[in-house]
């Protein structure tokens, strides 16, 4: 039981940027105690909170307690949500362990593939869920965030299930007003999610930042996006998760009804930050290489992007 004598669970959120502001929001709105561990908006969030525009309506909102990296909690958060992008060089599992108590559900709402083993083994008796975003969002300025489209949510444990902590959550983020879609085989989500993904994020960078209608309306623009994401699904099939056909269409139809968009990828490029290259493209090009898939496109994108980070 939380600090205001309701029966939701307290929540903390670890990389309270435009994804973790968002389901930050939506757990507040379903009557949650929600703080936040911040470091570059700290001193924004900390006077005036999240400042939102979103199509779900009113979303600003103000964290229960602001924390930055090295505070101590007051108290262990029942489930701590972690939305930092996984980057060479960050250690997920010290940022969470300050905040991890003996019982508290470690939430992954992440980027990638592959991504949640060096958590699972660092803190193998604390419940792991994992999560993916479909959602449009972005942040606009310290503590201003701006929800574009979507909003829903994957979720199940890892490396499989869909357990008593899933279901408290799903409903938590129904409450909330977003969709949850449960799964017992969240890694075969998070293969469909590449299908996205892995080609339009890299492909971003190497186009200088450009928006989703921008790189599928260039001569040769959505025939070099359906070759990789070809090259992605051969690999998900070779690694035991088949996906759907027709899930090419599906993910360029509901790309153009979305607008011009820039991904996150693209946004971490213009401003001038490390882009989550391992997570969402690199992995899904060693688990080829693994399983003998040939993905020259994949391969091409990569060390090109490697060679513009040298």
């Amino acid at each position: 039981m939380n600090k205001t004598g309701n029966d939701k669970p307290d929540i903390l959120v670890i990389g309270a940027g435009a994804i973790g502001s968002f389901y930050g929001a939506i757990l507040k709105r379903a009557g949650c105690t929600v703080s936040v561990v911040l470091r570059s908006d700290y001193d924004a969030v900390k006077a005036d909170g999240f400042r939102f525009t979103s199509p779900l309506g009113e979303l600003s909102w103000t964290p229960d307690q602001v924390y930055q990296p090295g505070d101590t909690p007051s108290r262990f958060p029942d489930y701590v949500l972690l939305c930092v992008k996984v980057l060479p060089g960050v250690d997920r599992a010290e940022l969470v362990r300050p905040w991890l108590g003996e019982h508290t559900g470690l939430v992954l709402i992440e980027n990638g593939l592959d991504i949640e083993r060096e958590l699972a083994d660092a803190f193998p008796r604390n419940p792991l869920v994992s999560c993916l975003a479909f959602i449009a969002v972005s942040r606009t300025g310290p503590g201003t965030v701006n929800h574009q489209a979507y909003g829903q949510l994957v979720m199940g444990n890892f490396p499989k299930g869909f357990d008593h902590h899933c279901e408290r959550l799903a409903g938590l983020f129904r409450d909330g007003g977003i969709d949850i879609n449960g799964t017992d085989a969240v890694v075969g989500e998070r293969w469909r999610k590449c299908v996205w993904n892995t080609p339009f994020n890299p492909l971003s960078v190497l186009a200088n930042g450009a928006d989703t209608l921008t790189m599928l309306d260039a001569p040769g623009g959505e025939a070099l996006i359906r070759t990789l994401m070809e090259e992605v699904i051969a690999v998900a099939q070779a690694d035991g998760y088949p996906m759907p056909d027709g899930i090419i269409e599906k993910n360029l139809s509901g790309t153009r009804a979305m607008g011009a968009y820039k991904n996150s990828m693209a946004l971490d490029y213009l401003n001038d930050r490390p882009i989550e290259l391992d997570a969402i493209l690199g992995n899904v090009v060693a688990i080829a290489d693994r399983l003998n898939v040939p993905v020259p496109h994949l391969r091409t994108v990569l060390v090109t992007l490697r060679i513009r980070q040298a």
